[in-house]
């Protein structure tokens, strides 16, 4: 027992461990405020990575657009439904059932 009281008593211990609780809990970089912060890098390299991918994409696009004139057709037929004179355009689209209960 007294040896338990003269560890309890070092200052040496005392000021280690209240140096430790102070740096995982009370500074302005505690163990929480890390945490979130590697959980916020983490998803701003994922969205970094989907819009590398997402240029790369666009400049592919345009690329082909200003090689093949072909190109040019087919992006205004496929995404903003363009059509030729005398031309009738049907849309096909997936029609998912509604789930009764």
């Amino acid at each position: 027992m007294q040896r338990l009281w003269s560890l309890i008593r070092n200052k040496y211990l005392l000021a280690t461990l209240a140096f430790l609780v102070w740096m995982l809990f009370f500074d302005r970089n505690d163990f929480a405020t890390q945490y979130s912060y590697q959980k916020q890098k983490a998803n701003l390299e994922t969205e970094r990575s989907f819009y590398l991918k997402e240029n790369a994409a666009i400049i592919k696009t345009i690329n082909d657009i200003r090689s093949n004139p072909q190109e040019v057709q087919r992006i205004a037929r496929e995404k903003y439904k363009m059509k030729k004179e005398n031309e009738d355009i049907y849309v096909v689209s997936k029609i998912t059932p509604k789930e009764n209960p």
